[in-house]
């Protein structure tokens, strides 16, 4: 059996670089070199924090799988082998993998909400074939094509991208509306992109780090807070007529989920976008005298259709209404992974916002 170098998840701070069976093509799969995949803020809480999504006791009940696991779900490359059975890939083909893992059976998925599965999972965090490696096997339908107008890198940023687009269609945002997002790491950074795309009004943004805040005016942010200085809610309710419509809390930390709802105007909306790592206090009176709304996304719809967020994200990237270049802070190679990815990207004095591993450079 032929090995790869790939990096697998142990436990809490124990990711390893290390040889793992390169696994054969199976019918209705495909073989993907992988180009880039990012360190999501998800694989951060799971070096920090977890396991959380990874299946630590009980196996997967998708995958089958328990820790180690090998990690990286945003990722992209070309198709080097085809399947028996495949028609709708060929070698040589870009493409960015969905690693949503579904029953395919319980409510959700008979009613095509397999984002929302009693059993949901991902690839790289749930079990499978992650993208922190040398190369992947997928179903072939988890591969989605790129097309010719997206570099092939920029496939690894289709996933949190579409995290960032489902999140805006979640929200209710319509054209004009005020808005303000809560922290501007990887998700609020696209969260911001597609927001603007959607036709936002005025963009404010919360964001404590100074090169974070810079990148959120490269992606169209307007107004830009420091709540370590200023009173995030005070300063949006007097920069407009008492609130914005629309708030996203991206930051995962109690303060910014009470200043999202309360910088709402009576009757707003307020996304949650954050895996939250530990409980919140709030005062619910801030929702319902106000009759605000709040709502919570997950993930996205990964196919390639033009209604499904994979789709619109690959198009949207294609004709520029979105940059994922402001995003991209770093490259390395897989076997920095630990050092100068996880590391840094924990790091309270870091920069970084995203970094992408090239396996194969």
């Amino acid at each position: 059996m032929y090995t790869m170098r790939a990096a697998t998840y142990h436990d809490r701070r124990d990711i390893r670089v290390e040889d793992v069976e390169r696994g054969t093509v199976g019918a209705g799969e495909v073989r993907v070199d992988v180009d880039a995949c990012g360190i999501c803020g998800s694989d951060l809480h799971e070096y920090t924090a977890g396991p959380i999504f990874v299946p630590a006791d009980e196996p997967h009940p998708v995958s089958g799988e328990t820790a180690p696991i090998r990690m990286g779900h945003e990722f992209s490359g070309l198709v080097s082998e085809v399947g028996d059975g495949v028609t709708t890939l060929r070698e040589g083909d870009a493409v960015a993998i969905n690693p949503i893992l579904c029953c395919g059976e319980c409510r959700q998925c008979r009613s095509g909400n397999y984002h929302i599965c009693d059993s949901i999972g991902f690839l790289g965090l749930s079990g499978g074939n992650g993208g922190f490696a040398e190369s992947v096997v997928v179903d072939a339908e988890q591969a989605v094509p790129l097309g010719d107008d997206v570099p092939v890198e920029y496939g690894a940023l289709v996933e949190p991208l579409s995290v960032a687009l489902h999140a805006v269609r979640r929200s209710g945002l319509q054209a004009g509306d005020a808005v303000a997002v809560f922290g501007s790491g990887p998700i609020g950074l696209a969260v911001i992109q597609c927001a603007r795309a959607a036709g936002a009004g005025t963009i404010f943004v919360s964001e404590p780090r100074d090169a974070r805040r810079e990148r959120a005016a490269d992606c169209g942010a307007d107004e830009l807070i420091d709540p370590s200085a200023t009173d995030a809610v005070e300063y949006v309710r007097s920069h407009t007529d008492g609130g914005v419509d629309v708030a996203f809390e991206v930051a995962g930390v109690e303060a910014s989920f009470n200043d999202a709802v309360e910088s709402t105007v009576p009757g707003g909306r307020t996304t949650v976008v954050s895996i939250w790592e530990e409980e919140v206090s709030t005062h619910l009176n801030n929702l319902v005298l106000g009759e605000r709304t709040l709502t919570g996304t997950l993930a996205y719809l990964g196919g390639p259709r033009s209604d499904e967020e994979y789709g619109m994200v690959i198009e949207m990237l294609g004709d520029g209404r979105l940059d994922p270049e402001p995003f991209v802070t770093g490259r390395i190679g897989l076997e920095s992974l630990v050092e100068e990815g996880f590391d840094r990207l924990v790091d309270p004095e870091s920069d970084h916002v995203k970094i992408l591993v090239r396996p194969n450079d």
